[in-house]
């Protein structure tokens, strides 16, 4: 396989034909929806806020919610395939497929009222994203892809930007939980990149963010620390939207590395390229 994430060559290799591939996509669609709904009947009424330990790092009533009406529709459904969700972890007969979930993506943003959130259920075959839906409550939007059928928002077929230059396109990043330790923090990036494009947005939802890039909202998307639920559903509708999903040294991609740099094919080169001359900083953020 090249190292851009190619989603036919996943499906191929996975042995997935196109029936198999529609009917997946479909149940990850309707997951993905299922937690939706729960999510908004959640929304501005929380009874629980907690902390998973560091800091900025939220977990709510919302997002067991949520999650566990996913893992019930998806064991109903594929009952072969292995689950890997972001609050309960592995679960499922071991195997190359398995469905990633991540049942609130934005949950800081989510306890706070800002409706910038979603739940994201991709599918990876040995690591490597294959294809997923990400529904948008909000916005009433769930983003769905297989490579079969490419990428969509609800029934509106998608496709990435046409963004060729760093100085016209409008990117987006994060900051992972761990930048109040370490610093590969994302900052410098940041500051760079903000100087060298029209803007650099920063939406708190890594599945959001990707969804957008893939419909040509945003031209580019790079973060690191990132976890293959975060990861899954997004990469898979960036690159069958016709985007260019890659690690940012150009290895082949795969979502237990953490970093992707996703965008549309022209922009690959050069927000890589600008990355590369980034020198990491550690700003006084500890209190010293």
């Amino acid at each position: 396989m090249s190292t851009a994430l190619d989603c036919r060559q996943v499906a191929s290799a996975a042995q997935l034909d196109d029936s198999s591939q529609r009917q997946l996509a479909e149940v990850a669609r309707s997951a993905a929806n299922l937690g939706a709904d729960v999510l908004m009947q959640h929304y501005g009424r929380l009874s629980s806020i907690k902390s998973k330990g560091r800091v900025g790092d939220l977990v709510t009533n919302a997002d067991l919610a949520a999650e566990q009406v996913v893992l019930d529709y998806l064991r109903k459904h594929t009952p072969s395939i292995a689950i890997l969700a972001e609050e309960s972890g592995p679960s499922g007969p071991p195997g190359s497929l398995c469905w990633c979930i991540d049942p609130l993506d934005g949950t800081t943003n989510f306890a706070h009222g800002y409706p910038f959130f979603a739940t994201s259920v991709g599918l990876i075959w040995k690591g490597k994203p294959l294809l997923g839906s990400v529904a948008v409550p909000f916005l009433n939007e769930t983003y769905w892809c297989s490579p079969q059928q490419g990428s969509f928002v609800n029934d509106e077929a998608i496709q990435v930007s046409d963004c060729s230059t760093l100085q016209d396109s409008l990117l987006v990043t994060g900051f992972a939980y761990d930048r109040h330790e370490r610093i590969d923090n994302n900052y410098a990036e940041f500051c760079w990149l903000t100087h060298r494009c029209r803007g650099v947005r920063r939406g708190g939802a890594a599945a959001v963010d990707l969804a957008f890039v893939a419909t040509g909202r945003l031209d580019g998307y790079w973060e690191r620390g990132l976890a293959p639920w975060d990861l899954a559903a997004g990469a898979a509708l960036v690159a069958c939207a016709g985007g260019t999903v890659a690690d940012y040294q150009d290895s082949p991609f795969d979502v237990e590395d953490g970093r992707i740099l996703a965008t549309s094919p022209e922009l690959h080169l050069p927000l890589k390229q600008e990355l590369a001359k980034v020198t990491a900083f550690a700003p006084n953020l500890y209190g010293a």
